[in-house]
């Protein structure tokens, strides 16, 4: 695939370059990046280099892990990360992480919101998932401002370093923004509720 660049009102987001290496690197020596997302820990100037060269070149190419660079769209510094991963036939995950100085003024639900409808209109996705270790409360509440339905709790639905814990489950889907799906739905029927005698 062919990576492609969006934009918000505020926000542009762009595929990484080289050149972000730098600043991905600093913003991820964040304790709080590091003790809730999927980043190395300790976090090295060689997987900030290995992420822009690779992982995120070979992601578009393989259609698998689509991340984008997040910059303001006046023109700026790197602020935000955000991706969709491929977890199976029309499904999409979405991470994301926040440099440190720019939490707090909507920019992850902003960018949240704009991916989320590329994967509906682009990419022909019907299910778009989060996933967030339990007490990962500001990433819950991102995903919630963007229209995430929580589902439940994964056992041991997160690794991270090298230990599997709890996590949060939530979803989208194309409904939700009010467009269509590439599928039909048929949801579940409501049982009804158990009656005292059962």
């Amino acid at each position: 695939m062919e990576p492609i660049t969006l934009t918000t009102a505020r926000l542009r987001l762009r595929p990484f370059t080289p050149d972000d290496a730098d600043l991905v690197y600093e913003i991820c020596q964040d304790p709080e990046i590091q003790r809730w997302t999927a980043v190395p820990t300790p976090y090295t100037r060689e997987d900030a280099e290995f992420f822009v060269t690779r992982i995120a070149p070979d992601g578009w190419r393989q259609d698998g892990q689509l991340p984008f660079a997040v910059e303001p769209l006046a023109g700026g510094p790197l602020i935000a990360a955000v991706g969709l991963h491929a977890c199976g036939p029309g499904v999409r995950e979405i991470g994301y992480w926040t440099a440190a100085g720019h939490r707090g003024r909507g920019y992850t639900t902003e960018v949240v919101g704009a991916l989320a409808h590329w994967a509906f209109t682009g990419l022909g996705v019907h299910r778009l998932v989060w996933r967030a270790e339990v007490g990962n409360a500001p990433s819950r509440a991102v995903a919630e401002r963007a229209g995430f339905t929580i589902e439940g709790v994964e056992r041991a639905g997160i690794v991270n370093n090298d230990t599997a814990r709890d996590c949060w489950l939530g979803s989208l889907l194309p409904s939700d923004l009010g467009l269509p799906s590439s599928l039909p739905y048929l949801p579940a029927p409501i049982p009804p509720e158990p009656s005292a005698a059962s």
